[in-house]
Parts: structure tokens; C-alpha cells; sequence
């Protein structure tokens, strides 16, 4: 009974009105990702993302990378990211710098002599990027990072979402 009561009286506090927009993020973009080998190993770059907000500046999310590079050499991405905008979106600043770092795992597949390689690990990434809102929902994110495996990658991501 008392757990009832608890819960009642705290869904009664109440709490400030907001005309904040949605607390989530969804995008998907593409890019470059080069590789440090005996020289830079190109691959292009697919990748899909989502995040939440746990704080009106701090949201975290999985995200999906997939990468092709030459013949049939094929990497995989799946990383759990942290965001931090860097400012706060409002009536005339459309544009939110954001910093962000993820870890998770890579996967590499390539085909040697006949033979499919493959191989995982653990990978990271970090970087900083910008959100430029076209209206109050969608935007475009160009960003760089880099990581581990020795990477560094350019991409522009499409969303929808985020916080006024």
C-alpha cells in the first residue's frame, strides 16, 4: 500500500509545461572511412543511428556502421555512442556542435587465396560534428571521427528529432 501512495503523490508533482521537441533521434548517412595501412585503404561508409536523451544535452544510442572496400573486403560497426551538444537549439540557432564517443565491436571480412577471413574486436570511436536543423525536426549532421581499428572517417548523416 504504501508503494501505491509513493507513486501516486510523485506522478502528482508537478512539473514544468515544455514545447520542447521530441527526446529522441533517428538518422542514417554515408561517407568515407580511410583506414591507416601502408597507406590509406579507402571504404565507403553506410550508417544508421538512433538515440535518446537523458539530459536536455546528453543522449546515447547504438549505431550501425557498414563499411565496403575494395573487391570483397567488408567491415561492420556496432558501437554504443554518448552525445554531447555542445549548445542548446533555440528560436534563431539552428545549428548544435556536438561531440561524441562510442565503443563496441568490429567485425572485418575480407577474401584471401580463396579462403573468407574474418575477424572481431573490440572498437571505438570519437569525434565532433554539427547538426544544422532545416526546420523543427530534420536536420544534417556533417561529422569526422576517428578510431580504433586505426581509422578515420567523414560522413553526413540525415536525422529526424533531437531537443528545441
Amino acid at each position: 500500500m504504501k508503494t501505491w501512495c509513493l507513486a501516486a503523490a510523485l506522478l502528482m508533482i508537478p512539473t514544468p509545461a515544455s514545447a520542447q521537441g521530441p527526446a529522441f533521434a533517428i538518422e542514417g548517412g554515408g561517407g568515407y572511412t580511410g583506414f591507416a595501412d601502408d597507406g590509406i585503404v579507402g571504404h565507403s561508409l553506410i550508417a544508421a543511428a538512433a538515440r535518446i536523451y537523458l539530459l536536455p544535452r546528453v543522449s546515447i544510442g547504438p549505431e550501425f556502421q557498414y563499411l565496403a572496400g575494395e573487391r570483397d573486403h567488408r567491415d561492420l560497426m556496432l558501437t554504443g555512442n554518448l552525445y554531447v551538444d555542445l549548445s542548446e537549439r533555440g528560436p534563431g540557432r539552428p545549428v548544435v556542435p556536438y561531440l561524441v564517443v562510442g565503443g563496441g565491436l568490429f567485425q572485418t571480412r575480407d577474401n584471401f587465396l580463396g579462403d573468407t577471413f574474418t575477424s572481431s574486436e573490440g572498437g571505438f570511436t570519437a569525434g565532433a560534428g554539427v547538426r544544422i536543423f532545416l526546420n523543427s525536426n530534420f536536420y544534417v549532421a556533417p561529422e569526422f571521427r576517428g578510431g580504433w581499428e586505426p581509422h578515420f572517417r567523414v560522413s553526413v548523416d540525415v536525422g529526424y528529432g533531437g531537443r528545441d
